[in-house]
């Protein structure tokens, strides 16, 4: 049987929530959806991708003409073109390289996540366990991560696995903390309704607290998608034999910039996906994140 977690509000008395009726369908609502611009428009879902895709646009041609206008040298500065040039005829290249990071980064991901799940679940239920280790978590987000990945290397060696637990170390602590916040934010009210009508710590913890700290948790979880790609890449800048982190370094040394910008390049659909991941396992798990204002209205309304 799973333990019940303490909360301030045990001995709090139950109260009594007073439920009002909720506005005429035709008023507020009616009003927001007159007011909204349309679909078309800018202010709606092609405005989002319209004004940043302008933007890149705008400082790749300052970039190009910057570059051709000053002489800039390849080797400090080299032309956007040029880069894509790189991209374009080296792509098995940045494709295997690509390939190895995106393993290592998926399979960090995966072992950070469940480690901090675990492990914010198990200091929310046991409080002693989270005064021993909330403040060594917080002490620990103090050391640089550089001053670990060489250790990790000799630990795990120059292979898969020294790569894959430097980007566990970086995931865990943003959904430890994630997790244990979520626990602990769930609606008092609702624990004491939980209580009385008899439900067991586990009915609890599975159908009221886990729902309820979802948020928190997926929260955690787009923080741990951008880390995990800085971990793995870091593990590969340490002592590495394939990668894109691997890459950068190997080219950078040889002065080949146009390379390392390639690579760099490269990293960014990674993170994309394990963010577009992250968002469609939240959009299917808590669909009421999506209600519109109109929508929540015609919920609220009273028969």
């Amino acid at each position: 049987m799973t333990p019940e977690p303490r909360t301030a509000s045990s001995t709090a008395e139950p109260v009594a929530s007073i439920r009002t009726p909720a506005p005429a369908a035709g008023g507020a609502a009616q009003a927001r959806r007159s007011a909204a611009p349309p679909r078309g428009s800018l202010g709606g879902r092609p405005g989002r991708w319209l004004y940043p895709l302008a933007l890149i646009a705008v400082l790749l041609i300052g970039w190009e003409a910057t570059v051709r206008l000053a002489a800039i040298p390849r080797f400090v500065l080299p032309a956007p073109s040029l880069i894509g040039l790189t991209l374009v005829e080296k792509w098995p290249v940045f494709l295997g390289h690509t390939g190895v990071t995106l393993l290592e980064v998926f399979a960090g991901g995966a072992l950070g996540i469940l480690v901090g799940l675990v492990l914010g679940v198990l200091m929310f239920f046991y409080g002693v366990l989270e005064k021993a280790l909330y403040p060594l978590l917080i002490a620990s987000q103090n050391v640089p991560v550089f001053a670990v990945a060489p250790l990790l290397v000799v630990w795990f060696g120059y292979g898969f696995a020294s790569k894959v637990v430097m980007a566990a170390v970086i995931v865990f602590f943003p959904v430890t903390v994630a997790v244990l916040d979520g626990l602990a934010r769930t609606d008092p009210d609702l624990i004491r309704l939980f209580r009385t009508m008899g439900a067991s710590p586990g009915q609890m913890l599975w159908k009221l607290r886990v729902p309820a700290a979802l948020p928190s948790f997926f929260s955690g979880l787009r923080l741990s998608a951008i880390y995990s790609t800085i971990g793995a890449v870091i593990g590969e800048w340490v002592g590495a034999g394939a990668g894109l982190g691997y890459l950068m370094l190997s080219a950078n040394a040889q002065l080949r910039v146009a390379e390392v910008f390639a690579a760099i390049l490269c990293l960014t659909p990674i993170g994309l996906v394990l963010l577009g991941l992250v968002a469609l396992v939240e959009r299917w798990l808590l669909p009421w994140q999506r209600l519109t204002p109109e929508d929540s209205d015609l919920v609220n309304l009273e028969p």
